[in-house]
This record gives C-alpha cells, structure tokens and sequence, in this order.
C-alpha cells in the first residue's frame, strides 16, 4: 500500500526535519523575518540605484563606490555594536533577561565613542577619493555623497545595538517591521529629494545621501523610544543605561575582532571597486550595476546567516551545543536554497533585474549582443598611463548598450561564487555566535589584504580587463568558504562563551550526534 509523508512516523524524514528542536520551523521562525529585513533595504537600495540611474550614470556609480567606503569606515564601531546580538542571545539563553538591555547599552556607548570616526572621515574624504584616480566629475560626486552620508553613521550605530534587543531573543518580527517601514520611508525620500517632487527641490545624489540620513536617525530614535517601554524595562532592564566598565570590555573584545573583520572585508571590497573604477565609466558603472543586483542574492543569505548567529548564541546559552550545530546546518540549507534560487534568475531572465535601471532607453540597452559587450571589453584595459580606452569616447547611448552587456555576463561571475558566499557567510556568523571572533579577523585581514593587492596588480601593473577583475573576487570568496568551513568543522567554538555564565557548560558534543 501507497504511504504518505503525513502516514510516516513523526511525518517522515522531512516532517522531522521541520519539527525537531533547531530544525527548519525554528530556523525559519527566527530567519524568515531577518529576510524580509534584508529584502527591504534590498529593495531601498535597488530603487535608490535606479533612481540614480535615471538621473545620470556618473550619480549612480559615484553613489555605490562612496556608499561602499562610507560603510567601510562605518565598520569597526558597527561590527561591536552589532555584536551585541551576541550577548543578548546568549543572556537569553543563559536565562538572564536583565542583563539584556545593559548590553544594549554599552553598543550605544561604543557609539558615542566612535563619533571622531565620521568627524574624521568627512574631513579626509577628497584626500580618500582623490587616491582612485577617477574622472574629477566623479570624484566630486562622491565626496559630495560621502560627507552627507557621514553625519548618518552614527545613527546607524544605534540601531544596530538597540535592534540586537529584539533579534537576539528571536523577536525578528519586530526588526522586519521597523526595517521595512523606515526603508519605504527612506524610497519616497528618495523620489522626493533626487527628482524635486512634492514641492522639494532637485537635490540629485545629495538628495539621495539626505534620505538615507535622516531615515536612519528617525529609525535610532524609534529604537530609543522602544527601550523606554515599562515593559522592556522591568523585562528586560533597558531602564538601566547606566555604563558597565566590565561589560563594554568585554563587548569590545570578543566585538572587536568581529568589527575589524567587517572593516578589512569591507576595505577590500571597497578597493575593488574603485581599482576597477579606473577601466573607464562603463565598467565602474557595469560593476556598481552587477554589485547592484547581486544584492537580491546577498543580502536574504546574510538574513539566514543572522539566524544562524542568534541560533548559535541561544543553544550555547543554554549549553546545547548539539542543537547549535543544527540550527547551523538547516541555516545553510535555506540559503543554498535560496542562492540556487535567484541564480536561476540571473541565468533565465536577468533583464528582469537589470531592465529597470534604464528605464526608456531598455529596449536600446537590450538589444546589445554578446559580442558588441566582447569588442566594448577588448578595449577596456587601461593604458600604461591609467587612462581608460577609445570606447570611452562614445555617444551616451552606446555606452548604456555597453553597461547592460557587459553587467550581464558579469551576472555570470555572481552565479559562479553566490552558493559560496551562502557556505562562508553561515559559517562565520555560527563562528560569531560563538564568539570565534580573533580567528574570524585574522582570516579577513589576510584575505583582504590579498584581495586589494591582486586587484592593484592586475589593473594598475598587468593592465588587466574587467572579466579578469572579477575572476580574482570570485576566488577570494571561494576561499573564505573554504577557511570559514574548515574553522567550523574543527569544532572549537562549541565550548566558547561570551557571556558571565550562570550555568556551567555541558561537555562537547559529537557533530554527528547533533
């Protein structure tokens, strides 16, 4: 007789999957909601792209390349601040509530702490952008975009120490809602202050870097309130803000190193993408196009590596180390899921993605063959000089159909390191939620280092094209998969804790048995 997953045992293999404690509901309970965060400010940021777009080439590819240094000097202060979905996780699991909210506190004071950082940053900014050798015109651009986004850092920073209060413990649907309002928030500023609709003025790209600020302290001021509640006080202890030597030291060590990688990842990426600016204006603008998409990919796997993190955190609190190995595998199997998923679109339909950026002019862009993206790239590499080739000097119309082209088989390069960069992001933040931190940051410091080193030589030395660029990014993501999976195998994390225990830690646990 025919049976049925439902007439198995517990459902069968898969129903036991879904069911047993750190299987898939939990998982998805606490991930779903983080993805939904990260499919919102996907979205801000791919309409914020296109919004650029529309309003000129040069506004969008400065936008993404000083978005991307302005979050590498965010970085260290945000990855401590970050950090504290750590403690709370653990606290939670540990069955200590109010110890909660002090942590919380101590993120912000790292905050206060950090705010020379943007001071000097703002004030170092065209010193910075005058070391990428782009085009004057955009390389006013992007000072103009930086400086503003500098005075929205710190709000940023709060937000991430506050939010880790409702993540940490699982509430994730909290974090989703607040995220998906102030991004939507954060669009119609968008449309208002570039384009000069409802009665404001044509700000352009510094339209565009205002709604980001004042959208990210808006949301700070959300969280501050939240905190304030009678209940999360009594609950929770955010009444207490007093500061806590102890805890923000310990904060600063297992959340440093977790800052500093962020900082030196981040800092490679960043020279990537501005080594590669000096190709020309149509491969900085086809790689801030491809970077642009490869969000929808990058950003819900970061949403199930998070999961994986506060999973991690709350089993070790509760000294079961078995089911934080759990949690970690079904995390990794949702994002591979989930990555196998939207390559599938980059492979059968990437105009779906990429059409919107160029809004009347699609059918132009779109009628751009392989081969025409082929002859634009041959003569994409730089002269010994650092000047970009003849292609350069073409009409504006011929260089969108070069745009589209060459950002579509770079979509190629995206599919080819998207499942890697699912196995590396959940391995590290399972690492995180441990406390593996040190090992983390050495890795990073290495590979970014090796990152902007092939980058310079392959450009500035080799005279390298675009495709050749990319092939070096995909192997340094291919490696940090590789790193990040031995650490984890290795299994020394399971006995790391972060916070003061009440209850003394179980002996470690068989991977197999878990």
């Amino acid at each position: 007789m025919h049976t049925t997953l439902a007439d198995q045992p517990d459902g069968g293999r898969l129903g036991r999957w879904w069911r047993q404690p750190a299987g898939g509901r939990e998982v998805f309970r606490v991930a779903a909601p983080l993805v939904v965060s990260t499919l919102s400010w996907t979205a801000l940021n791919f309409i914020d792209r296109v919004f650029l777009m529309w309003h000129s080439g040069a506004a969008m590819s400065a936008a993404f390349g000083a978005s991307a240094a302005w979050f590498a000097a965010l970085c260290l202060p945000l990855g401590i601040c970050s950090y504290v979905n750590t403690f709370v996780a653990q606290y939670f699991g540990d069955g200590q509530p109010r110890r909660i909210g002090p942590a919380a506190w101590q993120g912000v004071y790292v905050a206060l702490a950090s705010l020379p950082i943007m001071v000097v940053a703002g004030i170092a900014a065209p010193w910075f952008f005058s070391l990428a050798e782009h085009p004057p015109e955009i390389t006013d651009l992007e000072v103009r975009y930086f400086r503003i986004v500098c005075y929205g850092g710190p709000g940023m920073w709060v937000c991430a120490a506050l939010s880790c209060v409702y993540s940490g413990r699982g509430r994730t649907e909290v974090n989703m809602w607040i995220d998906a309002a102030f991004a939507a928030l954060n669009a119609a500023l968008d449309y208002a202050w570039i384009f000069g609709h409802w009665g404001f003025p044509a700000w352009g790209i510094e339209g565009a870097a205002w709604a980001t600020t004042v959208s990210l302290w808006l949301k700070a001021l959300l969280y501050v309130g939240l905190m304030m509640l009678p209940r999360s006080r009594r609950e929770l202890g955010t009444g207490n803000v007093r500061f806590d030597p102890a805890l923000f030291r310990r904060l600063l060590r297992f959340g440093g190193p977790s800052g500093a990688q962020m900082v030196v990842e981040v800092a490679g990426f960043t020279a990537f993408v501005l080594l590669t600016g000096r190709l020309g204006r149509v491969a900085a603008e086809a790689t801030a196009l491809a970077f642009s998409v490869n969000m929808v990919a990058f950003m819900p796997i970061w949403g199930f590596s998070m999961g994986a993190c506060i999973l991690v955190g709350q089993h070790l609190g509760e000294n079961r180390d078995d089911l934080a190995a759990r949690a970690t595998r079904t995390a990794l199997i949702m994002a591979c899921c989930y990555g196998a998923l939207i390559s599938a679109v980059y492979l059968g339909a990437p105009g779906l993605l990429l059409d919107p950026f160029f809004g009347e002019s699609n059918t132009l862009a779109t009628a751009t063959t392989h081969s025409t993206a082929i002859t634009t790239m041959q003569s994409m590499s730089p002269s010994p000089g650092g000047n970009a080739g003849p292609a350069f000097a073409a009409t504006a119309a011929v260089a969108d159909r070069a745009v589209y082209a060459i950002a579509w088989n770079l979509l190629w390069f995206v599919v080819a390191y998207t499942l890697l960069d699912a196995v590396q992001m959940v391995f590290v933040h399972a690492l995180k939620g441990a406390g593996d931190t040190r090992y983390i940051m050495l890795v990073s410091l290495s590979m970014a280092a090796l990152l902007s080193g092939a980058t310079w030589l392959a450009v500035s030395v080799l005279h390298a094209n675009l495709y050749a660029c990319w092939s070096l990014i995909s192997g340094w993501v291919a490696s940090l998969a590789v790193l990040y999976a031995l650490r984890y195998r290795g299994g020394k994390w399971r006995s790391m804790r972060v916070i003061e225990a009440v209850h003394a830690p179980q002996p470690v646990a068989d991977e197999a048995g878990g």
